[in-house]
């Protein structure tokens, strides 16, 4: 599988496994964008209920006492701090159970519904393991202090079992709710971050991907440019030089030839580029033929041959890498050995691997930064798993070999058929 392919089916499988939940209806979009007025309102409603709760004591016993105007004070407090919530969810509840605590020792038996809002603040701002640990501490609370007062005679029994139960329930149907609305609203988060990794991840692919379509294109353009310009060069200096009027006007034909081999080869690589198929092969469809290149190399003039050892069946993608080893190392000697009294190239052919030597014995050839060359050579053969040497060979010439492994044959085609 091409590795385009690979990138896009990892985030399309990643994609998949996103499960979107149902948007949002109209009201609950217009809550989350105005949170301040959200908060407003359930404040309100805190403190509606929290005082109408402490207040109702008042002047039951004929006055008031110091436990019902501590209990109001506690309550406005705890509706007070359910601004809070979003940021310290545990504040609000705290002040809901000790205003609880204080109502035990009321004169009337009245619960509150109160702690249902608290306790859907720790659902869906903490977390459900929160919520269940402070429901069950804030019950237990409660439950201890009842036993207390009615240890000490301070709170009666009706107080202290209607104390304890409207906590629980009241407490109970927040946390259930609140940890439904929880759970929703972590998922959402965590979609929303998994989209946020995905978008990096194909803006990296992306530019991974123009990134190799660069050099893709740099290696194609050198590949026929370099070769095909020094050959028309040299056949034109060639031409130029000579008194001989037929060898000139047969190096101009061939230049000429050379010119519109090139311009075919390049229709046919730009056609294959314009395709813009990621499954599109790397190279024109023709391979370069060893043959060619060397035979083009005698046309201008230069000491070149070609010896071919052994015989094996190559796949089109090594035949296409031979040919452009073996026309990149002939025009490197073209180029910078004009000097070469020898331009040899090797090419071995066996069931297990080629091998493509070219070697000169001319003036070594620049090594400067930049060339797309020898590094498109090396990207090319590593492609295919193969090895790549270039260098000089220590007699005063310069040598490039590759070798390049026979694919793999699939092993379901070596099942042979029963006879």
């Amino acid at each position: 599988m091409p590795r385009g392919s690979h990138r896009s089916s990892v985030s399309a499988s990643a994609d998949a496994e996103l499960l979107l939940p149902r948007p949002p209806g109209v009201i609950r979009q217009f809550w989350a964008r105005h949170p301040l007025l959200t908060d407003i309102l359930v404040t309100l409603i805190g403190l509606l209920i929290a005082v109408a709760t402490a207040v109702s004591d008042w002047g039951w016993s004929g006055g008031v006492r110091v436990v019902e105007v501590v209990a109001t004070v506690i309550a406005v407090a705890a509706a007070g701090s359910l601004m809070l919530r979003r940021r310290w969810p545990l504040i609000p509840f705290i002040l809901a159970i000790v205003m609880l605590i204080t109502l035990l020792g009321s004169p009337s038996a009245a619960g509150s519904p109160f702690l249902t809002i608290p306790m859907y603040a720790v659902a869906v701002y903490g977390s459900s393991r929160l919520c269940w640990i402070a429901y069950g501490v804030g019950t237990g609370a409660i439950a201890l202090a009842g036993l207390v007062g009615l240890a000490t005679t301070a709170v009666t029994l009706q107080n202290a079992i209607n104390g304890l139960i409207s906590a629980a329930v009241a407490g109970l149907i927040g946390a259930l709710v609140g940890i439904n609305v929880g759970n929703r609203k972590r998922y959402l988060e965590a979609v929303i971050d998994r989209s946020r990794q995905l978008v990096v991840e194909r803006d990296q692919q992306a530019q991974l991907a123009a990134a190799d379509e660069r050099a893709r294109i740099a290696r194609e353009m050198h590949d026929v440019v370099s070769h095909s310009l020094t050959v028309i060069v040299a056949l034109a200096e060639g031409a130029s030089a000579t008194p001989d009027i037929e060898r000139a006007r047969g190096a101009m034909d061939a230049a000429a030839g050379a010119a519109r081999e090139a311009l075919t080869e390049m229709r046919t690589m730009l056609g294959v580029l314009r395709d813009g198929d990621q499954d599109a092969p790397l190279a024109p469809l023709a391979p370069v033929s060893p043959h060619d290149v060397v035979a083009a190399a005698q046309r201008a003039g230069y000491p070149a041959t070609l010896v071919v050892t052994g015989s094996a069946d190559l796949p089109e993608s090594t035949r296409y890498a031979v040919g452009r080893i073996v026309q990149e190392g002939v025009t490197n000697a073209m180029r910078h050995a004009p000097s070469a009294t020898s331009i040899r190239v090797l090419l071995h052919e066996d069931a297990d691997a080629t091998t493509i030597t070219v070697r000169n014995d001319g003036a070594e050839p620049a090594t400067g930064p930049g060339g797309f060359g020898l590094r498109g050579l090396a990207e090319r053969v590593a492609h295919i798993g193969g090895t790549f040497a270039a260098g000089p060979d220590g007699h005063g010439g310069w040598e490039l070999t590759a070798t390049l492994p026979m694919p793999e044959a699939d092993p379901l085609t070596e099942i042979e058929e029963p006879q």
